[in-house]
């Protein structure tokens, strides 16, 4: 399966992701608290996958995308939305994001969406 890092400042949604993606076998292999962090941890750990929100302080998920693309064209980089952020999504294709999660989501949807990365 795959190693996984989750860069999201809320506890409660790391929490979440990584009990259902280890649920379905995958290794989530750090932690970040904020962009910057997860910039860091994706230059030292090179996660196949990436869950990223995009609402964070210190450097949202945009700009840690563009850092992560920057650094690795091909990192595969999965954003997590919350309802209403139809222009930051449109944003973070542009940027090189490989897939979309919109909070609040169902197991299956996290189950299909990494599915389908790891099949690009």
């Amino acid at each position: 399966m795959a190693t996984i890092l989750i860069v999201d400042d809320s506890r409660t949604s790391r929490k979440v992701l990584k009990n259902l993606l280890e649920a379905d076998g995958h290794a989530v292999v750090a932690e970040a608290v904020d962009g910057e962090d997860g910039v860091e941890k994706y230059m030292q750990l090179k996660p196949d996958i990436v869950t990223m929100d995009i609402t964070m302080p210190v450097l949202d998920g945009i700009a840690a995308l563009k850092r992560i693309i920057e650094f690795n064209a091909a990192a595969k980089v999965v954003m997590v939305t919350a309802a209403g952020q139809k222009s930051k999504m449109v944003d973070a294709i542009k940027y090189g994001a490989t897939e979309f999660l919109a909070k609040p989501f169902e197991p299956e949807q996290i189950t299909d969406i990494i599915r389908r990365v790891l099949e690009k």
